[in-house]
Order: structure tokens, then sequence, then C-alpha cells
């Protein structure tokens, strides 16, 4: 049976036996891939990733939630026992493994949002990032999601404690393939903190294809961390659309350092004038890894205001993409966006492919874009080793001064040790 035959079967089945009152949007979502499957390399945003050999492998949809905190030992960020925590398992909302600390957070399975007193806010939110990421992928992810979570706070509030949320995939019995779902409601004057980590146990291998939906009110402050150190066998595709519906401050860090096949998918959509968002990214992969970032910022009111920086280190027979798009509505005059990319290669076998892009339908703007490809300065490896420093030592200074431009960006101090242990331990390698 092939894997598309299998997710004919496991949709018919879960659909079958769903009472959801999600069901329509989920049975509309599979008609959808059915129409576009899986992009191919003839689709002009996945022709760097060929994202169909994930599905030539055999996966289970629904595999049993069999993670206890044991199993996730010496897994946690750090600063876990004084953070919200919210565990998704294969692709489903944990209760046991999940804990609230903050009494300005509300965590809900989408489900009970969706009868609730938020009932309005899943209906009007709930699916809208397929109008912008809009392909096959995206659309399993609408038609499989499964105890997907929904996370908000009180209006005008500080969550205390920051929100970790943990992607993971349990592939001890056999390959998997979840389809975790969340929709993020930041409600006005809130001001929030997440970071998100996936984890996969196991030797199997895993398919994460997740959806974060956050929407952003009046006067609001997010602060997002993503951080990618998976298992060679752990492959993701992260959709994440921001909707800034009111005038409010964004700023997301996406850190990617190991893993099978990455792409994150990010869409800021500045719906409000003069909303702020600021995007950056680290990705220092070795080996086999594949990271894809595609960004779009778009401009729909004036007076907005963005940043965008990706920097990234590919080494063995690794292969990075960047694909950045500014978008500027013919309304979102005295638009003031920038976008720069900057990569280094440290083997001849490694890969990037840039593409920053800019599309613009106003005449009172600011917007600029760079790209630069190359490999470490000569003149400053020659410069530390004439002082006495080893090479391989000179090489890790210049890397991680490089890599200092995205990190001091990552706010949360515990958050940033983290991750520069993470590559000070890949420099000794």
């Amino acid at each position: 049976m092939t894997n598309a035959e299998i997710l004919e079967q496991s949709f018919t089945s879960f659909n079958t036996e769903s009472t959801s009152v999600l069901k329509p949007l989920q049975e509309e979502a599979f008609r959808e891939y059915k129409r576009m499957g899986v992009p191919g390399v003839k689709h002009e945003e996945w022709k760097y990733t060929r994202i169909k050999s994930l599905f030539n492998k055999p996966f289970a949809i629904q595999q049993p939630q069999t993670v206890t905190e044991d199993d996730l030992k010496g897994r946690f960020l750090p600063g876990h026992d004084e953070a919200n925590v919210i565990c998704i398992v294969n692709g489903r909302f944990n209760h046991e493994l999940s804990r609230i600390f903050s009494d300005e957070i509300i965590i809900q399975p989408l489900e009970e949002a969706a009868q609730n007193e938020n009932k309005d806010i899943v209906a009007k939110y709930l699916g809208e990032s397929s109008d912008q990421l809009y392909d096959g992928v995206h659309a399993l992810n609408t038609a499989f999601f499964e105890s997907g979570v929904f996370i908000s706070c009180k209006p005008g509030k500080l969550v205390e404690h920051p929100v970790y949320v943990y992607i993971i995939s349990d592939a001890r019995a056999g390959n998997v393939f979840a389809q975790p779902r969340a929709l993020v409601y930041i409600p006005k004057a809130a001001e929030i903190q997440l970071a998100e980590i996936y984890i996969t146990l196991g030797n199997g291998e895993s398919f994460t294809n997740g959806v974060i939906e956050m929407v952003a009110e009046q006067d609001s402050i997010v602060d997002y961390y993503k951080i990618q150190n998976d298992t060679p066998n752990g492959s993701q595709v992260s959709n994440m659309q921001v909707h800034q519906v009111g005038k409010c401050h964004v700023h997301t860090v996406i850190i990617s350092l190991d893993g099978g096949i990455i792409r994150n998918n990010l869409n800021v959509i500045m719906d409000a004038a003069h909303n702020e968002a600021h995007l950056y990214g680290l990705y220092f992969i070795g080996g086999e890894t594949h990271v894809d970032n595609h960004t779009l910022v778009d401009n729909v009111q004036p007076g907005c205001f963005s940043n965008q920086l990706y920097k990234g280190i590919a080494d063995g027979n690794s292969t990075a993409v960047f694909n950045g798009k500014i978008y500027v509505k013919q309304a979102a005059q005295k638009t003031n966006a920038y976008q720069s990319n900057k990569n280094i290669l440290l083997s001849p076998t490694a890969t990037i492919n840039a593409k920053p892009q800019l599309e613009i339908f106003a005449d009172d703007v600011k917007c600029s874009h760079g790209c630069t490809i190359g490999q470490l300065d000569e003149e400053s490896m020659f410069y530390l080793k004439s002082r006495g420093i080893p090479e391989k030592m000179a090489r890790a200074i210049l890397i991680k001064a490089y890599a200092m431009d995205v990190l001091e960006h990552v706010k949360p101090a515990p958050l940033k040790e983290y991750v520069y242990e993470i590559i000070n331990e890949k420099l000794k390698k």
C-alpha cells in the first residue's frame, strides 16, 4: 500500500470516528490536499526542498502516547521548573506532561475552545493561515490534527512565567507522522514569552508537520523562540503565521542546529498601522541536515516597521535555503522594511541557496534587502593564528562572533546560554 493510500485510509477512519465540531474544516482540508498533492520541485516555493522524499517512507499516522516525564530527562530547556509547560506528543496535547504556573495564561484543547467563550476567536482565526501557506502539506495538518491546543492570556497582563512548548515525537515503536496544531491569541496589552523545542525519542523516523496560528491584538508584546536541535532521524515542517490585527510588537528568533529535513515557514501579516516586527534566524548545520527558511512580511497597513536578519553556517554535506519576501501593498505607505541574509560555507560539499525578494506596490516606502555567501575571513584567521591561536580555536572564535549577531536577540539568558553551549559542542567535533 502506498503512502497516499495509507493517508486516504487513515483519514477515512479518522473522519468516521470524529465527532469534533471542527470536522467540516478538516474534511475541506483533505479535499484540498487531494487536489494539490505533495509539492515537488516544480512548485516554486519548494524547488530546493524535496519534501516528497519524506512521504516515500512508511509512517504511522496515529501513534499512541506512551511518553513519561522520565523519558524526557536531560531534554528539558533550562528554566523548565519555573516555566509554564505545554507538551504535545505525536501531535496531541498531553495534559499529564503539561503544567501551568501563571494565573494570567489560558490553555485549553482546541475542541473545547471552539465551544466555549473563545468560540468566536476560534471560528475567525483557525485555518486563516491557509490563505498564505497554501500547499498540500499545510492542508494535511488541518485535515489530521487531533487534540490541538488553544493558548491565550488575560488582557492587560504580563504572563510572569515563560511558556515552553515541547513538540515530542515518540518513534521508539516505529516511524511516526505527527500533526500538532496550536492557535495562540494574545489580547489587548498582554505580554507573553514562548519557546518551542522539538524532541524525537527512539530510532524510528519522525516527521512533524506543525501549524501555529498567532493573533496579536492592540498594544500586545510577543517574544517567540524556536530551537531545533533534534536527531538526524527527526524532520519537521513548521508553519507559523503571526497576524498583527492591532498595533503591537512581535519578536521572533529561530535557531536551527541539527535534524533531518527542516522547513520553517514564517509569515507575518502587519494588518494595523504602525506595527513592528523583528525576525531573526540562525542555522548552523552539518552532516546531511537540510534547513529551509521561508519568511514573508506582508505590509497591509501604513507606517509599519520590520527587520529581518538571518545568518547561516553550513558544513559537511548540509544544505541551507533562505527565501525571504517583503510584500508592500498599495495602502501601506511609509513602510520601513529591511532584510539581510548572510551565509558562510565551511565545506566544499555544503550548499546554500538564497533568494531575497521585494514586491512593492506603494511609492512612499523605505525597503532594502541584501544577501551574501562566502567563507570565513582569511585575514581574520591569519591574524588569530599569528597570535599563537591554533587554527581550530581560531575558527571557533570567528564562528561564535559571527553567530552572536543573532544570539544577542535571544532575550532570556538561560535560553541564550543553552544555545551557546550547543554551538560550543558542535565546534569541538
